[in-house]
């Protein structure tokens, strides 16, 4: 697995990906919320299977 996301990108993924639990988590939204386990781990590893079918890359690093 290819690191196709930058530090904003995955900062922000994460930070959505909880808030979206806490907010399922405490009832205001509906089971749904929980769909920010994916956002979440996505943002934890680094990688996301969208970006890499669509050629995007956030990272910063040099492509080799």
């Amino acid at each position: 697995m290819k690191v196709n996301e930058g530090a904003i990108d995955r900062g922000l993924r994460v930070v959505a990906g909880l808030v979206l639990i806490g907010l399922a988590a405490t009832g205001t939204v509906g089971a749904w919320g929980y769909i920010g386990i994916i956002p979440l781990l996505t943002g934890a590893i680094g990688m996301c299977p969208i970006y890499s079918m669509l050629g995007i890359n956030t990272c910063p690093m040099s492509r080799r």
